[in-house]
């Protein structure tokens, strides 16, 4: 072979590799951003292994209830369950979705049809980095129909670079369905932007219906098919997803009307537009599970939504053609729609109030600010306090820079480049998820996604604008270009990898962590699931729930429970630890339900109307108890024929003294403020007033639980107690002119309390002072008995106190119970008291191994004489008399 024919062959080869590296380069490089993406998701993965089950958060406590129950019921799912929300059981909605399913399936694989428990949760602790990583195909794919696949590729960069909150909801121990969320919702919209593409090359009419033109429709079918399939996957994993659907009807109501304008018709997007929400509406209509416009569950407001977006888009083709038909100016078009669309609404508002008011509900808490004061109380349900400084902290400027990509894609048309609906698709997706983001932090999982789509937006924009056909042909790059889309690209890039600026993503996925809460809770969950009785046995009774059983919901009323099931009482941010750790039945869980009654009973100024809510709860499953007096709650409880044995066990944490007592406080109480009151203090040389929790606080009953031991209260004795003990303060602070602010009170002084009070007094101008110092064991947990009552004879008006000297085992603490009483004036007296001195029969029998024990018997005093008096546990239980030989020795 001669040299010149060896010279083309070679450059024949290079020519052949460079073409196939221009064709190909993306694929290496989107595997090695998922990669990178999987690797940062999963760097603290032995913080969760080898110390049992662990998971950053409390809700994935609940998802991993869901996944165990779907592996030892696959393929039902948990939709709705009698261990939480006692006395009603509870719809569990937004669990045992696709997302708990998907995994219990992923299990069963794994595990060849029989996972062990390891196995399951091995899965369940990679499953969300997994997804995580995969939100990177659709992300990509949509910023390559916007941007080409240069910006396709920068946009997944930018995503795997994001340290924010969709970072933060998708590594190792986070189970939580929002990762999901973010993948079918991607997923979703990308399909619908393939099915506009391939309308507008098919143009779909009428006439092709008609005319039965499979051949003509095929293409259009199956991407609509495909994009309804999409779209309920998404709602599949999270019902209230059905805003999803609402975007897409503001959009193809937009779109419809600019193709009429455009004078294109409506009949080629309104095609996959009615049959994709066709689709939807069909298969979510599959899945209902109770009959409610309810949007957290899955109900008919899913299919009817998705049938009427599809009925609108049928209906406005119709009407184009109407319009042609009458002559009527192109102009009008567009007014007549948002006409119907105000009469439609006004109509629905009237004939399907329920349905109206949900709908309204969710676009004012999801969309408009609208959240109520309750639903506020969760952390990630808040707007941001600094929108901006928000987004800069989850996006650096590449915020921005996506908010000039999104105007460009609007504004291509104005330039002379082709419109496109599947643009103005994500600009209306982008511009509704940022509101969403910017009403409640949690979306920004969302908001991540359409960031990184607008960035690849604007690096299609800049590329596009200054390229020629030749260009375009030979595939390059100008000079100027090159410098620009660095320019940019270091505009975005940097700020996201360098420390100092903020966190980055590498080190938000070393620093994933099992939750605080369940770890401070899980030694007070594992005496309650093995010191206590199994749900049906309690007071002896032999009923029983199975954990994992299969419950069908009433179709009136609530779930009979057996006699001896009860309730426990906490605030409902622990109700799922209770359901799975204690395998016990919360009365409020995280879905907030019952959070009303649990906050009357935790707010309660007296023992009397504790016991008045808690006896009522069993007959008022609703929870609205708080706006009633004590004499109607004793009517309600009086008369209840609720199910079960009722609240037995109250559990209180620091939390719920410190922190959270002020959304406490604002379910059912008179409002935070109202439990302050101002105080002196004496800081270095002068005295200051500053703010405590005063005396209406001490007097609640959780309180009066927490600090205070039950003292003096009848029919709660503290049955287990936290080892570990937590300190509390008020702290205030006085400013160079003199004024005092406040910074705390009564919380917990924690390591970064401490913190910020050590950078304050680093000003020399500024003071700070420590007052109002409590301590107390972490998780406190009490038994509700009917006590026992001593009752003897004394002198009238004479003063009887009984004493009885206790240990709590678990904290090695010993306190002494007291309680007093008066004589009458017939010289007798009687109390109650809620401490046995002797052993009981144990939760084998149906009572408590309490791990608080009596020292001795009540010392009961009257005239300084001191009789001793055992206290059996049968009769705390059964509220029987104790006679007191009063006087004696």
């Amino acid at each position: 072979m001669g040299e010149r024919t060896e010279r083309v062959h070679e450059n024949s080869d290079a020519s052949v590799a460079i073409d196939g590296l221009r064709r190909w380069y993306h694929v290496p490089v989107l595997c090695a951003l998922v990669a990178f993406m999987l690797w940062v998701r999963v760097r603290a993965y032995g913080t969760f292994t080898g110390r049992g089950i662990a998971f950053s958060a409390v809700d994935p406590w609940y998802h991993w209830r869901t996944v165990v129950y779907s592996v030892e019921n696959w393929p039902s799912a948990l939709s709705y369950d009698v261990w939480t929300g006692y006395p009603s059981g509870a719809s569990v909605g937004q669990f045992g979705t696709l997302f708990d399913q998907l995994i219990a399936t992923a299990a069963l694989v794994v595990g060849l049809g029989d996972p062990s428990q390891a196995t399951i949760y091995r899965v369940a602790l990679l499953s969300v980095p997994v997804m995580a990583a995969l939100v990177a195909l659709p992300t990509y794919a949509m910023g390559a129909r916007v941007g080409g696949r240069l910006g396709g590729l920068l946009g997944v960069a930018l995503l795997a670079l994001f340290p924010g909150t969709f970072l933060r909801r998708s590594t190792v121990g986070t189970l939580d369905h929002h990762v999901a969320e973010a993948l079918f919702m991607a997923i979703a919209v990308f399909a619908m932007m393939a099915a506009l593409r391939v309308a507008e090359r098919e143009r779909p009419v009428y006439e092709q219906f008609v005319d039965r033109d499979l051949a003509g429709l095929k293409r259009p079918l199956a991407y609509g098919v495909l994009a309804g399939v999409a779209l309920a996957l998404y709602v599949w994993t999270w019902p209230p997803g059905v805003i999803l659907i609402g975007i897409f009807g503001v959009f193809f109501a937009i779109s419809l009307s600019v193709d009429y304008w455009r004078g294109v018709s409506p009949d080629h997007a309104a095609f996959v537009g009615a049959l994709a929400l066709a689709v939807a509406g069909v298969l979510t209509a599959a899945v209902i599970d109770q009959w409610s416009a309810s949007a957290t569950t899955f109900g008919y407001l899913q299919p009817v939504l998705a049938f009427g977006v599809a009925a609108g888009c049928l209906f406005m083709a119709w009407l184009a053609r109407f319009w042609d038909a009458r002559g009527f100016p192109r102009a009008g078009y567009p007014l007549a729609v948002l006409g119907l669309i105000a009469l439609l609404t006004a109509i629905t508002a009237l004939v399907l109030p329920d349905l109206f008011g949900t709908i309204a509900s969710n676009v004012r808490q999801r969309l408009l600010f609208g959240q109520t004061n309750t639903t506020l109380t969760i952390v990630e349900a808040q707007p941001p306090e600094n929108p901006l400084g928000k987004a800069f902290s989850e996006y650096r400027f590449a915020f921005y820079t996506g908010a000039v990509g999104l105007v460009s894609l609007l504004a291509r048309p104005l330039f002379g480049r082709r419109y496109r609906s599947e643009y103005l698709l994500v600009a209306v997706w982008a511009l509704f998820v940022t509101s969403m983001a910017f009403t409640q932090i949690r979306f920004n999982y969302y908001l991540a996604v359409a960031v990184a789509v607008c960035n690849a937006a604007l690096i299609g924009t800049l590329v596009d604008w200054g390229t020629t056909e030749a260009d375009r042909r030979a595939g390059g790059l100008q000079t100027y270009q090159t410098l620009i889309v660095a320019a940019v690209a270091l505009l975005v890039f940097v700020p996201l990898v360098v420390p100092a600026v903020g966190a980055t993503a590498v080190g938000v996925g070393a620093s994933a962590a099992p939750s605080d809460d369940a770890l401070t809770w899980a030694g007070s969950n594992q005496w309650l699931a093995n010191n206590t009785p199994e749900e049906g046995r309690y007071g002896g009774a032999e009923g029983s729930l199975d954990y994992y059983g299969a419950y069908e919901r009433p179709a009136e009323g609530d779930f009979a429970y057996p006699e001896g099931s009860y309730g426990v009482l906490s605030w409902w941010d622990y109700g799922h630890l209770i359901t799975v750790q204690g395998e016990r039945i919360p009365h409020a869980n995280p879905f907030q339900q019952n959070a009303r009654s649990a906050a009357a009973f935790l707010l309660a100024d007296s023992e009397e109307r504790a016991e008045a809510v808690a006896g009522a709860i069993p007959a008022a499953p609703d929870g609205r108890l708080d706006d009633r007096s004590t004499a109607e709650l004793e009517t309600i409880a009086d008369g209840s024929d609720g199910d079960g044995a009722g609240i037995r066990y109250v559990m209180i944490d620091d939390e719920m003294a410190g922190g959270k007592f002020s959304a406490i406080a604002t379910w059912a109480g008179p409002g935070y403020g109202s439990y302050l009151e101002p105080v002196t203090i004496q800081a270095e040389n002068e005295t200051a007033t500053v703010q405590r929790l005063g005396g209406s606080y001490d007097e609640t009953v959780l309180s009066r639980l927490y600090y205070a031991d039950a003292a003096e209260m009848e029919h709660y004795r503290l049955v287990h107690e936290s080892p570990e003990t937590t300190q509390f303060v008020s702290a205030a602070y006085r400013v160079d002119d003199g004024r005092w602010q406040p910074l705390v009170v009564n919380q917990e002084y924690t390591p970064s309390l401490q913190f910020r009070m050590a950078r304050l007094q680093q000003n020399p101008a500024v003071d700070v002072q420590l007052y109002d110092q409590r301590e107390s064991h972490a998780v406190k947990t009490y038994e509700r008995v009917e006590g026992a009552t001593l009752t003897g004879e004394a002198q009238p008006g004479e003063t009887v106190t009984a004493e009885v000297e206790l240990t709590a085992q678990s904290s090695d603490r010993t306190f002494t119970y007291t309680q007093e009483t008066t004589a009458s004036e017939d010289g007798t007296f009687s109390m109650t008291v809620p401490y046995a001195t002797t052993d009981g029969p144990g939760p084998e029998a149906g009572y408590t191994d309490s791990s608080v024990v009596a020292e001795g018997e009540y010392e009961v005093t009257a005239g300084g004489n001191a009789t001793s008096v055992p206290v059996p546990e049968e009769a705390i239980y059964g509220g029987e008399t104790v006679a007191v030989g009063a006087g004696e020795e």
